[in-house]
């Protein structure tokens, strides 16, 4: 699970990217589970609807070697999700047992902020390997995510540790990077919880335009710093989870 308190903070880009990373050497699907803001259509850059099969099944999206479910391929992007709670739980876990994923080393689910009814439903419903907690440097974020990684430990969810994003802006002419948002958010939560600092991503003006454009960075701009550092993250999380 990619997750924080917070929005705003980089949850799906960042689970686009990791699970991209992961896919050139394992099996791995990515499931948006934010009902009410998905976004996995734009950052995949696909606009279709999965396949239903006849007992009623959804068949995952496939691009980027990655296979995608998201509550934005089944809705219309311009129809606002308008539930009350119990359905957005019945629609998470649909998600959950009406999807044929197949065989998958990881299954990335890109949480939407809180700790509302998608997240007690997650945990009441599957057994997570771990989470992984997004913060940005600064302390008001850090105040919401605070919130969201103790929720797990409330839940007995092992966090697995914490990625820190938009700790710089990495120009992307002279890679000289420069501190924007004050703190250290990353370091102070991966140090509260006792768990490893897994990685800290620059804000870069790229990252966005990939977003965008429906390609994630990661396999647009391979000898990025950057995507390095995605590497480092994944190479993390394999020997965490294994």
């Amino acid at each position: 699970a990619v997750a924080s308190g917070k929005g705003g903070v980089g949850k799906s880009t960042i689970a686009v990217n990791l699970a991209t990373t992961l896919s050139t050497s394992f099996k791995v699907g990515l499931l948006d589970l934010d009902i009410y803001g998905p976004s996995l259509p734009l950052l995949t850059g696909l606009n279709e609807q999965p396949k239903i099969t006849k007992d009623n099944k959804l068949i995952p999206l496939e691009k980027f070697n990655l296979k995608l479910m998201s509550f934005g391929f089944i809705n219309n992007q311009n129809s606002p999700a308008v539930w009350r709670g119990p359905m957005v739980s019945r629609m998470t876990q649909q998600f959950f047992q009406d999807v044929i994923w197949g065989e998958l080393d990881y299954l990335i689910l890109d949480l939407p902020p809180g700790t509302g009814d998608i997240q007690l439903t997650l945990v009441q419903q599957l057994a997570i390997t771990g989470a992984i907690i997004i913060t940005t440097p600064q302390e008001i974020a850090l105040l919401d995510v605070k919130k969201g990684a103790d929720m797990f430990s409330k839940v007995n969810t092992p966090v697995l540790g914490v990625i820190e994003n938009m700790t710089h802006f990495l120009c992307p002419h002279c890679s000289k990077s420069s501190q924007i948002f004050p703190g250290s958010g990353g370091k102070d939560e991966s140090t509260r919880l006792d768990v490893p600092l897994l990685g800290q991503l620059y804000l870069n003006a790229e990252v966005s335009q990939s977003c965008d454009e429906g390609t994630p960075y990661v396999i647009t701009h391979q000898e990025s710093p950057i995507t390095k550092e995605y590497n480092k993250i994944a190479n993390q999380i394999i020997d965490l989870s294994s």
